[in-house]
């Protein structure tokens, strides 16, 4: 598992478990996610560079792509179905 996706999952925790506050990194947050768009653009550049090689594989590219998608979509629903359910509970 990469280190930015260990980082994020630890910074989430910390998060919910009140170590960090959410309005110590909010202004910061809030910056990224306006410049968002900058972090696209060596993306897009390589991806122009790379036509030919996505042209040759474009329905393996276009199936993985779709899967991957459905995946985070289902997985995304059950989680905060779970969620929803654990607060109802505590609620009650």
């Amino acid at each position: 598992m990469p280190g930015a996706v260990i980082g994020l999952f630890l910074f989430t925790a910390s998060l919910f478990l009140g170590w960090v506050k959410l309005e110590w990194v909010e202004d910061s947050s809030n910056f990224l996610l306006k410049h968002m768009l900058l972090f696209f653009v060596p993306m897009t550049v390589m991806t122009m560079r790379l036509a030919s090689v996505l042209r040759a594989n474009w329905a393996a590219l276009t199936v993985s792509i779709f899967v991957s998608t459905l995946a985070v979509m289902a997985t995304t629903g059950l989680v905060a179905d779970l969620l929803l359910r654990r607060k109802e509970r505590a609620v009650k």
